[in-house]
């Protein structure tokens, strides 16, 4: 997080598309929050811990308290900012009360270049939450700097303690912080602006929104079309929480994969999908065999080529990602389209069987039609 001044603190982890040709049932959790998407919301199914999605959803839901005139904000958001500078806590022990141990520290802003950071921040609170009685650290699950938390920062559990260490207290602070002086995040720029406060990088902001857009896609239950493309998207559904495996699953289902992938997987200890696995399975279960790997399987049916645009496909159509979108050979992974811009795939390792929009990958390649 950051003051007004331009920080460029926060540890930014950009995620790399994977190289693909990608987890277990379910527990839900309640996504009631302010103006957000409504419904049960599977924190497995979202890879998300279950006691900081409740975070992000109460944290949602307290804004009116705060900033009467903000519109929009819900877990989503704040989901998808805590996935960049924290990857939800991730490793770390979260007590029911919220509290989140070991304590997130970020790197020492001493202007060393550690973590990007050339400028030096002198400390602002004793180390009393970044242990540095220095220099500056981000803390929390949301990577908030001292300075800022002190402005910002808000009572999320109502135990009389406001902490950046606590998912309660974070969750609500960022969305304070995100919403200013009362933005309407419904609004695509609006939310884009929010965003680029929290860290002054276009990068960061596209990171932070492919993210939201997932999580927004979690909270819609697709239409299921009818004959053999109903079969395939039903059997694809059916697979969301499965582990990515690379080089997992096959017309039979999920199973061990090989190694490696280029994010290191040994895909022999994860029983599960890759992206090709899953399409194999998902079309053998209406009678249609498809090749094993990505880019053979464009080659299936009636090819649909990147210049038609998403516009051009159709529920059931297999959707491609290149490195050259006129390049067959280039094809690297592949999803199966669901209609009104989302598809369901097997992202790359760490990840499971998801529902995403289809511009969270670059690079579309067209799309192919086997039925």
């Amino acid at each position: 997080m950051r003051t007004k001044r331009k920080l460029g603190c926060l540890l930014v982890l950009l995620l790399a598309m994977a190289a693909c040709c990608t987890a277990p049932v379910l527990m839900s959790a309640t996504a009631g929050q302010s103006g957000g998407q409504g419904g049960p919301v599977d924190a497995k199914a979202a890879g998300i811990p279950e006691r900081m999605l409740t975070a992000y959803t109460a944290g949602a839901a307290q804004i009116t308290e705060y900033v009467p005139d903000c519109k929009g904000m819900r877990w989503q958001i704040l989901a998808g900012i805590a996935r960049v500078e924290s990857d939800h806590a991730a490793g770390k022990q979260i007590t029911p009360a919220g509290d989140i141990t070991p304590p997130i520290t970020g790197p020492r802003l001493d202007g060393s270049g550690a973590g990007g950071n050339t400028s030096a921040f002198p400390d602002t609170d004793g180390g009393r939450w970044d242990g540095d009685s220095t220099y500056e650290r981000a803390v929390g699950p949301f990577q908030f700097l001292p300075e800022t938390f002190r402005a910002y920062g808000k009572d999320g559990n109502g135990d009389g303690t406001i902490s950046p260490h606590n998912a309660d207290d974070a969750a609500v602070s960022a969305a304070v912080y995100l919403c200013g002086a009362g933005r309407d995040l419904n609004v695509r720029e609006e939310l884009r602006a929010a965003i680029y406060v929290y860290n002054h990088s276009q990068a960061y902001v596209d990171d932070v929104i492919s993210g939201i857009d997932r999580y927004d896609a979690l909270g819609a239950s697709p239409d299921v079309p009818s004959g053999n493309a109903g079969v395939v998207v039903a059997a694809a559904l059916a697979q969301q929480g499965i582990p990515y495996s690379w080089g997992g699953g096959g017309p039979s289902g999920a199973t061990t994969g090989i190694c490696c992938s280029p994010r290191g997987q040994d895909g022999r200890t994860v029983t599960g999908f890759d992206c090709s696995g899953l399409t194999q399975y998902a079309y053998a279960k209406a009678g249609i065999t498809l090749p094993r790997t990505a880019a053979a399987q464009a080659g299936v049916g009636q090819r649909i080529p990147a210049s038609a645009g998403y516009g051009a496909l159709q529920p059931g159509d297999l959707v491609f990602y290149g490195y050259s979108p006129t390049s067959d050979a280039s094809i690297h992974h592949v999803g199966i389209y669901l209609g009104d811009g989302q598809m369901i795939n097997a992202p790359r390792p760490d990840l499971r069987v998801q529902i995403d929009p289809v511009t969270a990958m670059s690079g579309y390649a067209g799309g192919a039609r086997p039925l």
